[in-house]
């Protein structure tokens, strides 16, 4: 079957985090699948994550706030039927859908192909638009073991796990020049991200604080934060908190540009959001914390050494914990610190990926 995969379609919009973590799946495909054009559909604000990816051959774009409004603006819906057409054009021998929705599904099956894959996540109508669904298992609980699952049903035999963000010179010289511009010592400096799509997530702004100049008088770190434009009043607490100057960068950089920031940090704090599972994509010095989000799912691939959660080993295949004990506001500063001390003094100055 997989001798005739000319053409395949990976669909995986969001979110962000996601997406990162949708990359080996990308690279597993290429390696399995050498001579077939692979395509990738994505929302825009994603898209330049993956643009120019060594292992992909096209991006098609979809704006889930146009097209979401299909059903009641002409406009949309004429988005939309170009949208399918333009994949039914494309005649597509696989669709492996990563997102697992009925949204994607939908799509998946409108797409016409014949051999449509996707997983077996909450929405039990998804799995009736493929061809062959999957269910989790426990053994493959993380969802890059998950999709590199979906691809061995695919017929692809070389599985291994590889993250491939290739550094873009116009981005990472944009970056240090950011940098450079708020006084960042480039060649030690740590990255703070303390905002999240989900205030549930959300470590409290003091303790951020308070690990920044731990940062800054323990280890001699420069500290940024990074961040929406939206979280900026969020940052400018956290500065007023601290003792020591704090880079607010946020909304000041494209994703090229924040992913240049990342790949060079000495360090990276994060909740459980986009730019940290970049981070641990890039293979930095993470400490990553989590609350009700299952680190077993989705914590950094490979790295439990980078992770601060409560009942981690527990959880099982739980997309979501509903243990009052898990909420964010429990995961103390002092757990964070020590974490941050073992990845600073385990990992070294910088190594790359």
């Amino acid at each position: 079957m997989s001798e005739t995969y000319e053409r395949i379609l990976l669909i995986k919009p969001s979110s962000l985090g996601d997406v990162v973590m949708a990359l080996p799946a990308l690279s597993a495909l290429r390696r399995s699948f050498p001579r077939a054009r692979i395509s990738w559909l994505i929302r825009p604000e994603f898209a330049p994550l993956i643009a120019g990816h060594p292992h992909l051959d096209e991006i098609i774009l979809f704006d889930r706030k146009s097209l979401g409004r299909a059903w009641r603006h002409p406009l949309a819906l004429r988005e939309l039927i170009g949208l399918i057409s333009r994949i039914r054009r494309s005649r597509f021998d696989a669709v492996l859908d990563l997102q697992g929705l009925f949204r994607s599904a939908s799509l998946a099956w409108l797409s016409g192909c014949k051999q449509r894959f996707g997983p077996i996540w909450r929405e039990e109508l998804a799995r009736y638009f493929y061809t062959t669904a999957i269910p989790p298992r426990l053994e493959w609980a993380h969802v890059i073991d998950y999709n590199l699952k979906l691809i061995e049903a695919m017929g692809g035999t070389d599985l291994g796990v590889e993250f491939v963000l290739p550094e873009k010179p116009e981005a990472a010289a944009a970056a240090r020049d950011l940098l450079s511009r708020h006084g960042v010592d480039l060649d030690r400096y740590a990255v703070i991200i303390p905002g999240s799509a989900q205030v549930s997530k959300c470590w409290p702004a003091e303790r951020f604080a308070a690990l920044a100049d731990r940062l800054a008088s323990d280890h001699g770190l420069t500290v940024v934060a990074t961040g929406s434009r939206g979280e900026s009043s969020m940052i400018e607490q956290i500065q007023s908190l601290a003792k020591h100057p704090i880079a607010n960068l946020a909304g000041s950089t494209s994703l090229p540009q924040l992913t240049e920031v990342l790949r060079t940090a000495s360090l990276v704090v994060s909740n459980d959001t986009g730019p940290g599972h970049i981070a641990a994509a890039l293979a930095r010095p993470l400490v990553m914390m989590f609350s009700w989000s299952n680190p077993l799912r989705v914590g950094p691939y490979g790295r439990p050494e980078c992770i601060v959660a409560h009942d981690m080993s527990s959880r099982g295949l739980a997309i979501k914990s509903h243990n009052p004990q898990h909420a964010i506001q429990y995961i103390t500063l002092d757990e964070v610190y020590a974490k941050v001390v073992e990845q600073l003094h385990a990992r070294g100055p910088k190594s790359r990926r």
